[in-house]
């Protein structure tokens, strides 16, 4: 298992949490997602997945929620 925080930037309510939320999930192998909301700030995704998610797809997801991946991730194992 994987865990990678993502920066997404633009989120402001529990509505956008769980748009990027429901995206995240169709992606293959992810198994949980958490987000700490900073209402009009940058919010930290945190993506639990069976192996690293590529940066692009998770990048198409974010933005098909309607919002931006604004960092470079962090992964721990």
């Amino acid at each position: 298992m994987t865990t990678t925080t993502y920066a997404v930037s633009g989120m402001t309510c529990g509505h956008c949490t769980a748009a990027v939320t429901e995206e995240l999930r169709k992606l293959p192998g992810v198994q949980d997602v958490s987000i700490d909301l900073n209402a009009g700030g940058t919010s930290a995704v945190r993506v639990t997945s069976e192996s690293a998610l590529d940066e692009t797809a998770v990048r198409d997801a974010v933005d098909e929620a309607g919002y931006e991946l604004a960092g470079t991730p962090g992964a721990t194992a």
